[in-house]
């Protein structure tokens, strides 16, 4: 059997050796906000790009110094000679694509927090590859998250935290309204900047224009509660330009699409009693963040601007590695853990 992460972390001193599998633009800023902290030593890299290959890690992210760790390709090789506790993981949104990586940080022996949506509530979906993972995971004295800011944070884990000043709940209405303007090329891209109304149907048909994770929280959050649900549905629709908007990387004239109109739900006895909807455009107006809990008594909380999704992203998963560390085996979700709080 490989020597567990929590094992590993006996000879560090309570620093938090962390491993960063993916530097794309998340994984960067992902290794930005561990390289700031007191608390965590980064001691390796893994890409595939071979333009980071062989670099040092702080002069891919824009650090401005050097960190002493060189990205490698050969993510075995490194797992094998690098003692550490987590895996920072940033390479896909769907389990069954990063399913291979995680397996092989597992088998290593090594803790995994992952930006993978579907692996937000993996037994949504994928219930015979969650059941593998936490087969291996409990194996190997290790454990795997799933998180982010949506899913992870704003439309579950934070609805079901004010769950808990309520005597009964009888409905949850989770709201996000996203300006997607400033946000990095990949997820306008995503959410179908620039297409007209036929691409963006085309293209939600073959679910490449989507945000992925509205199904986990749905029933992360159904799961919590104790609720059994009849059904989840999901719909899509497209954000259409009133005017012409243009962003670092789109122009979009007016009747072109801005971003997606997305809601997940679940039914029980053909009752909505969970509603997750997500506006995520250019230029959307008003951001913010709103959660209604429909109980006794009501509890109604707005965010104001909204959560900022990549920034809160990346601080969800390094604040979230420490429980991960000390967590017990196996596969588990942000409803699962003590609340995940900034570490120096």
């Amino acid at each position: 059997m490989a020597q567990g992460a929590a094992q590993q972390r006996q000879s560090s001193g309570g620093v938090l050796r962390t491993i960063h599998y993916g530097i794309g633009p998340i994984g960067a800023e992902i290794a930005r906000v561990a390289a700031a902290r007191e608390g965590v030593e980064i001691v390796g890299a893994v890409d595939i790009d071979p333009a980071k290959v062989g670099r040092d890690l702080g002069d891919v992210v824009g650090l401005g110094r050097a960190l002493g760790v060189t990205i490698t390709d050969k993510a075995q090789d490194l797992f094998a000679a690098t003692p550490a506790d987590v895996v920072l993981h940033t390479t896909g949104s769907y389990l069954a694509q990063v399913r291979p990586q995680l397996e092989e940080i597992v088998d290593a022996g090594l803790n995994v927090v992952s930006t993978c949506e579907e692996l937000a509530y993996p037994r949504a979906q994928h219930p015979d590859i969650a059941d593998e993972l936490d087969r291996r995971c409990r194996q190997r004295g290790v454990t795997v998250l799933g998180t982010g800011v949506n899913p992870g944070f704003v439309m579950d884990t934070l609805a079901l935290v004010l769950s808990g000043a309520c005597q009964d709940v009888t409905a949850v209405r989770c709201q996000r309204v996203v300006d997607a303007s400033s946000r990095r090329q990949p997820l306008q891209k995503k959410i179908g900047s620039g297409l007209t109304r036929e691409e963006f149907q085309q293209l939600v048909d073959a679910r490449q224009v989507r945000h992925v994770g509205l199904y986990e929280s749905v029933a992360m959050i159904a799961d919590a509660l104790g609720w059994r649900l009849d059904r989840v549905e999901e719909t899509t629709a497209p954000m259409i330009a009133e005017e012409f908007i243009k962003t670092d990387y789109f122009e979009v004239p007016p009747g072109r699409v801005t971003g997606v109109d997305q809601v997940g739900r679940g039914l029980v006895g053909g009752r909505e009693v969970i509603t997750l909807s997500l506006q995520m455009y250019l230029g959307a107006r008003e951001p913010r963040d709103a959660i209604q809990i429909e109980g006794t008594p009501n509890v109604d909380l707005v965010l104001r601007g909204g959560t900022h999704g990549d920034r809160a992203t990346t601080a969800l998963v390094v604040n979230a590695a420490r429980r991960v560390v000390e967590a017990p085996p196996g596969i588990i979700t942000m409803k699962d853990l003590p609340p995940a709080t900034w570490f120096k």
